[in-house]
Parts: structure tokens; C-alpha cells; sequence
């Protein structure tokens, strides 16, 4: 209870976090529709129809864009001035793009939880919801047409709901969907993100920009909002359904999606650097990890046959993992040398988090065991 009055009162005095209210709420233009009604994709949905219980979307607090996100963001180059904010084990979550390799740092993303951006000249937004622990970069496309997304403030078991600023429709971060509104029942078009430490992104891009405090907002990034959340296991602010006790509810996992169930991987499987291969849902895995990072690739006819080795070469471009062929990969699953040079293995689709989210949107995930 002192936990839950301590970030109540932080939230309320400075209209940040993801929540600050216990309490279900009625929708936006909702018209006092309370049921689940599905929707059909179709197009021109009421705002009557949601792809998730109603009754458990819950309202975060500040409202609609009371979390800022950050539509300008500034960059620096590692070396610079401006990063000295950052230790070396911050959390950030590291996205390339053509030639332009990004860093945005956890301790700015919890107070604003997206960046819209524009890198390589194309439009992308980064989400990142400090209650679940969970980050994804996608395309900023509604239906064919450029936009941003904002900060709804609405949450779905404690995750994000951002809504597009193209059609005010609502989307679900972790279920990948949006649920609410025009484009109800699309997908985001993904694009992959590392979650690392500061540290160990520019050991693979020592070229890097990273996201300044230069945001426009007066906020203390050196400070965590959220007390002791990422750390203590018991402290909820919102309900979650359903709950699953087989990993401590914070610890941060590595999870594969498919379809509507997915396969969890602890940092501890990996030790100080390994690679995993195996089959899950009808498809042909490769995950790689260390205590640093846990990347997954989606083998395909023409690489599930390779025997894939952790190998970190830091010598020239930085490679992560090799094969019997004697390819060198990083960890965007590009080959950087050998006879495959400037091939690439298709990106899984999946999330760092903290466990609790998982079992709660893809419900009784497997995890891996060795």
C-alpha cells in the first residue's frame, strides 16, 4: 500500500508514469457501451467495438497525451558531451536503420514512453511502457498515410495503449493490434530493437547517436518515477489477468510471439554468450544471448540447415555468432563476412519484458528449458 500511495502521489504532482488510477473506465465516445463486441476489421468501426474486454481497459490517470511523447527528438554521437547522462548499464533500446544506428535511453523513455522519429528518412516510432518492461519499434503508417502515435492514456493489463493521430484509433502495444477505432484488427508493421545495456550498444555500434535530454520538457531524467516497481515483484498498480507464479512476475525474459502463444527465454540459459536453435509453433527458431542481450531469428529453407556458434568479434564490423560455413553474424542477424556476406535472417517477432506481461497476453507460455 505504501508503494501504490507513493507513485499515486508522484503521478498526480507531475502527470507522468503510465498510471495514477485504479478505476475501469468508459472509452472515449464510447456511448455507454460497456461489452466486448469484437469487431469485424472492416472498416468505419464504431468506437463501440473493441478487440479486448472493455471492462479491463483501465484509465491511466493523465489522460490522453498527458504522457508526452517526444515528436522532435535531439541526438549526439556516443562520444559526445551529451551522453555523459547515461551510465554504462542504463537499459536502452538500439534500432538501425539504413546507415543510422540509434540508441534511446530507458531513463527518458520512462517519462515519455514514445518517440516518434524519422531515421534514414523513414517515419518510425519507438514505444516503451515502463509498468511491462516492453519495447517495440514499428513503422508510423496508418493505412498507407504517414502519422505519429501519442500516449492514449489507457492501459490493457498495465501495458500501453497508444492511439494513431491519423484516425484517433487505439492500439494495443504488447497484442501487436489495434483495437479500438477505424483500423481496428491491423497489425503494425514491426521493425527490430535491441534491448541492451549503453554500454554494451556502443561495443556494437561505437558510431551511434543517442537520444538527448534535449526533449523540450523539464524532467529530471536522472530519477526513476516509478519507486521500487521494476524491482519489487508484489507491487502492482493496475490488475492483471491472468497471473502465472513461474517466474518471478519482474524479472525481465525474452519472448518469442506466434500467433497467440509464445515461448519464453531466461538470461541465465545463456551464460556468457550461446545460441539456441530449435522449433516452436510450426517454425524454425535461432536465439542468441548473454547477460547482456537475447536476440531471435526466424530460420528459413535456405539457413535452417546451419550450425550457428557464439562467437563475439569485436575486430571490424562487430560480429555476434558464426556458422559452420563460416559466416559472421551480428546482432541484427546480418552476415558481415563470409560466403553469405550481406545476406540477412528474417527477424522473429518478438519482445523483452517482464515476465508477468507475457503470461498475461499470450497466457501459459512455454519456457525454455536446457
Amino acid at each position: 500500500m505504501k508503494n501504490n500511495v507513493f507513485y499515486v502521489a508522484i503521478v498526480s504532482f507531475l502527470l507522468i508514469g503510465c498510471g495514477g488510477s485504479d478505476e475501469d473506465i468508459a472509452p472515449p465516445n464510447n456511448n455507454g457501451n460497456s461489452g466486448n463486441s469484437g469487431g469485424n476489421g472492416s472498416g468505419n468501426n464504431s468506437n463501440n467495438e473493441w478487440l479486448i474486454p472493455i471492462d479491463e481497459v483501465r484509465d491511466g490517470g493523465p489522460g490522453k497525451d498527458g504522457i508526452p511523447s517526444i515528436d522532435s527528438p535531439s541526438f549526439a554521437f556516443a562520444n559526445s558531451a551529451q551522453s555523459a547522462f547515461l551510465n554504462d548499464d542504463d537499459l536502452v533500446v538500439g534500432l538501425v536503420n539504413g546507415n543510422i544506428s540509434r540508441a534511446y535511453p530507458y531513463p527518458i523513455m520512462n517519462w515519455h514512453e514514445i518517440v516518434n522519429d524519422r531515421i534514414d528518412g523513414e517515419k518510425i516510432s519507438i514505444s516503451y511502457c515502463p509498468l511491462t518492461g516492453t519495447a517495440f519499434g514499428w513503422k508510423s503508417i496508418v493505412d498507407g498515410v504517414n502519422t505519429t502515435f501519442g500516449v492514449s492514456g489507457l492501459l490493457y493489463n498495465s501495458n500501453l495503449i497508444l492511439y494513431d493521430r491519423l484516425t484517433d484509433s487505439n492500439w494495443s502495444q504488447l497484442a501487436l493490434l489495434c483495437v479500438n477505432g477505424e483500423q481496428i484488427s491491423d497489425k503494425p508493421e514491426l521493425v527490430q530493437v535491441v534491448e541492451t545495456t549503453w554500454g554494451f550498444w556502443k561495443l556494437l555500434h561505437p558510431n551511434t547517436e543517442v537520444m538527448t535530454t534535449e526533449t523540450g520538457f523539464t524532467r529530471d531524467y536522472n530519477y526513476y518515477p516509478y519507486g521500487d516497481y521494476r524491482t519489487n515483484h508484489d507491487f502492482f498498480l493496475f490488475p492483471v489477468t491472468p497471473t502465472n507464479n513461474a517466474i518471478p512476475n519482474k524479472e525481465r525474459v525474452f519472448a518469442i510471439i506466434s500467433n497467440d502463444t509464445s515461448k519464453v527465454y531466461q538470461f541465465d540459459v545463456f551464460g556468457s554468450g550461446s545460441v539456441i536453435k530449435e522449433q516452436f509453433n510450426g517454425k524454425n527458431y535461432l536465439i542468441v544471448g548473454s547477460g547482456e542481450f537475447i536476440v531471435g531469428f526466424e530460420l528459413e529453407l535456405t539457413n535452417q540447415d546451419l550450425t550457428f556458434t557464439y562467437e563475439l568479434d569485436v575486430s571490424n564490423e562487430v560480429a555476434l555468432f558464426t556458422d559452420n560455413e563460416g559466416n559472421k553474424w551480428s546482432v541484427h542477424g546480418r552476415a558481415v563476412s563470409g560466403p553469405r556476406q550481406g545476406q540477412s535472417l528474417k527477424i522473429a517477432k518478438s519482445v523483452m519484458s517482464y515476465w508477468f506481461a507475457i503470461a498475461a497476453f499470450y497466457p501459459n507460455p512455454e519456457i525454455y528449458s536446457n
